[in-house]
């Protein structure tokens, strides 16, 4: 798509006489005239002009003003809530004083106008954080304008003329494009997180704006990727659920509004064979990682912590850590110093009795096993910035946004040109430089740039709620299961020392950006899929699902929703009449017998861990009989694919239609790599089968001779078996393939095969009984005659 249009696309209407000009530029260039037409020192005059000093200038302009008018908006937020801020944070007493303004003093005011303040403040701050939206975007965008002017006027007349380093010295003297928000949104996140408070009837007292550290956590983590272009609004969704959690070194009782997101650095442990690494990209066991963490700069001494790790199977991780000073972290490593001024100091403060203390001296020993049993030593540091967002005091729901991810090495590997002293825990030549990022002065490969931001949400022991699952679903991010800052590093730049990889590294070329529409269709798609597959892979192999949201529209598999044929009238637009019609076919969908109890049975088995991945009995009386049946009697299926087939036809309301498709079948196939494994798995013991029936009949034949009939026959009925099996263990193989690339509900189940082998052997076996206890009758017969 041409520039151009991208930039009509992107204007915000209320703005548009504020964009750059690019036609203008265009035109004055002469974009669609000859090569060869002639440029003179007044065209390059012109075209300069307009674009450095007249579109430039307008542009940096509107931004500046723009800017400052979002600034006074949010003093005004500010000074509107100071008598609420009075009125709740006093004492009665206080409440029924007055206080002081412009005009003299004026009584507080009751509670019902400081829930009206509150919203109406609430209100403004949502317009306000809507337009730093639009003014990022707006910045972005005429940023791309002049570059890709300035790229074009090089092009067509760079021999004579070049205007780009012209431009980008005025751009590092109008630098509207790198506008820092993170004081103005703290203000924000503060203003938010205070009238969310109060309307909802929390007290507020009591919490501090610090990060805590806990010697062990519990928690589930679900990891995304960000765009730098999606970044401020993903900020802007999460502050006005969760305040910005500032980490301040010296106190933790005061938040510095103007105080900029902090700078972490983690230096991460291996052994020369990358063992940690290779157990968590393989998963194997419960992996762990050991790091070193700290604040800032290393020269302003601040606190390290040793923190180890554990992430297990069920997505769940587990921390150890405690603080370290620099000077015991090298003799820690070695197993030379136990921390045994630190524990003593611990028990004289606080017993040595007390819960603290044995947490603390546990962590010790289990971590500095951990190092001599693995042979742990430095290998990676991990750089960025983050910004937290956390209701002070309540660590239930966090998430976290890391960006300029800076990957480094670490190791001694190399014994002719170690990165690291040997002697030395860290490098010394970045934290005594106190290099900051881009890292430009640290050899090339040695550092790998994280092109995204990673957002990570944290959740202890609750659900994931509505305004959670709508951004992780977004089009603002991108999922990243166990994404790991040590695993992308180690395989960025240890790729010769490793011999396996994680599966996101190919999508790291890819543009993971969406249009909102797309996101909304591949999570309903993702939902549906992740329902059709718990029941049409049940009956093949155990899957555990997790609680998925039940759809308002999309119907549960196994019966199609009518509303699903209601198809728009414009792609991407919805209009009132889908909407009438929509909530038609949902009224019409809860008065269908069978369809309710289905999406009932669903949602049963998103609560009963037990009951994952089968097929859940039904609530008229069926029991643990109809699995006999099924065995019984292959072609009697209870299903809910089954029952569905089974079920009466029904009236559809007015204006809605029997879909002619389902939207299962529709989009991108993802299966998971076990159902394929399971099938594969499945088709080997058949092959294996039939070897050993083969094998059998091989050896029968070989040790009949020529006279034994009997045992050549049954040598011969044994092999019909054995490519029998051979035969349908094939069949069955490419018939379940390919009910799995059509994502298809049916039973995966066929009781034929097994039964007609069976079978077989039962009568070779008998007959084999019955010919072998008649030869002796025969023998005694011919002896008498």
């Amino acid at each position: 798509m041409r520039f151009g249009k991208t930039l009509r696309r992107a204007i915000y209407a209320p703005w548009k006489d504020s964009y750059i000009n690019y036609d203008k530029l265009k035109e004055l260039l002469r974009e669609d005239g000859p090569d060869e037409e002639r440029w003179t020192e007044d065209d390059e005059g012109r075209f300069v002009d307009e674009l450095v000093n007249e579109q430039l200038e307008k542009v940096h302009a509107f931004h500046s003003e723009t800017y400052q008018k979002l600034r006074d908006r949010t003093s005004k937020c500010e000074a509107k809530l100071d008598p609420v801020v009075a009125s709740t944070t006093g004492s009665d007493g206080a409440r029924r004083a007055s206080v002081s303004n412009s005009q003299g003093k004026r009584p507080l005011p009751s509670d019902e106008e400081n829930e009206k303040i509150l919203r109406e403040v609430v209100e403004e701050l949502d317009g306000i954080t809507r337009e730093i939206n639009e003014l990022e975007k707006y910045s972005r965008i005429n940023y791309t304008g002049f570059l890709k002017a300035a790229k074009k006027h090089d092009r067509k007349r760079g021999h004579a003329y070049r205007v780009r380093p012209l431009l980008q010295v005025r751009l590092a003297a109008l630098p509207f494009n790198k506008e820092d928000y993170s004081p103005l949104l703290y203000r924000l996140s503060a203003m938010y997180s205070f009238a969310r408070q109060n309307l909802e009837g929390r007290d507020v007292r009591g919490m501090s704006f610090s990060e805590s550290q806990t010697s062990g956590d519990i928690y589930t983590s679900y990891k995304f990727w960000v765009h730098p272009e999606n970044l401020l609004e993903v900020k802007t969704v999460i502050l006005r659920r969760l305040p910005v959690l500032v980490y301040n070194p010296q106190t933790s009782k005061v938040a510095e509004g103007a105080q900029r997101d902090p700078t972490i650095t983690s230096i991460y442990f291996d052994n020369p064979k990358f063992t940690l690494y290779t157990d968590k990209v393989e998963h194997a066991g419960d992996p762990s990682s050991l790091r070193l963490r700290w604040f800032g700069q290393l020269s302003q001494k601040p606190e390290i912590v040793l923190e180890k790790k554990t992430v297990k199977q069920d997505d769940t991780s587990e921390e150890e850590r405690f603080p370290i000073k620099d000077k015991y972290i090298q003799p820690f490593i070695k197993g030379e110093y136990k921390m045994e001024k630190q524990i003593a100091k611990l028990q004289e403060r606080s017993g040595g009795d007390s819960v603290e203390h044995k947490r603390f001296k546990t962590s010790v020993k289990d971590i500095q096993e951990f190092i001599l049993k693995n042979n742990l030593q430095p290998v990676l540091r991990a750089n960025y910035s983050r910004t937290a967002f956390q209701i002070p005091g309540d660590d239930r729901v966090r998430v976290s946004l890391d960006t300029d991810i800076a990957f480094i090495r670490e190791d001694t590997l190399d014994d002719e040109r170690p990165c690291r002293d040997p002697e030395e825990w860290h490098r010394k030549d970045i934290d005594e430089a106190e290099m900051e990022y881009p890292f430009s002065a640290v050899r090339k490969d040695e550092v790998n740039r994280f092109p995204f931001a990673l957002m990570e949400v944290k959740l202890r022991n609750q659900k994931k709620s509505e305004w959670v699952e709508e951004l992780m679903a977004s089009h603002l991010v991108k999922e990243a299961p166990r994404f790991s800052k040590f695993v992308h590093g180690v395989a960025q730049l240890f790729e010769d020392h490793v011999n396996t990889f994680p599966f996101w590294l190919s999508e790291m070329e890819t543009d993971i950006r969406r249009e909102p529409l797309q996101a909304f269709e591949e999570e309903q798609a993702r939902k549906q899929q992740q329902k059709e597959d718990e029941f049409a892979v049940g009956s093949l192999v155990k899957t555990r699902s997790s609680p998925v949201t039940k759809p308002s529209v999309l119907s549960p598999v196994g019966s199609p929703n009518v509303s699903s044929s209601i198809k728009p009238s414009s792609p991407g637009k919805a209009t009132p009449e889908m909407a009438r019609r929509a909530s038609l076919a949902h009224a019409a969908r809860a008065n269908m017998p069978g369809i309710n109890d289905i999406a009932e049975e669903e949602e049963e088995d998103s609560h009963d861990d037990s009951a994952q991945g089968q097929p859940q009995q039904s609530r008229e009386g069926a029991s643990s009989s109809t699995n006999g049946l099924r065995s019984l009697f292959p072609s009697f299926s209870t299903s809910k694919y089954a029952r569905s087939r089974r079920e009466r036809n029904v009236a559809l309301p007015p204006g809605v239609q029997k879909p002619s498709y389902w939207i299962k079948d529709q989009g991108e196939i993802k299966v998971e790599a076990k159902v394929w494994l399971a099938n594969q798995r499945t088709f080997i013991k058949w092959q294996h089968v039939s070897v050993l029936l083969a094998s059998l009949s091989l050896g029968l034949y070989n040790a009949a001779g020529g006279d034994n009939n009997v045992a050549r026959a049954l040598a011969v009925a044994y092999t019909l078996v054995a490519a029998f099996a051979a035969i349908w263990g094939w069949g069955i193989y490419i018939w379940r393939s390919r009910l799995i690339e059509r994502r298809s509900g049916r039973d995966f189940d066929n009781a034929i095969g097994p039964c007609v082998v069976c079978i077989g052997l039962v009568i070779a076996l008998l007959v084999n009984f019955g010919f072998k206890a008649s030869d002796p009758l025969r023998d005694r017969m011919g002896t008498l005659s």
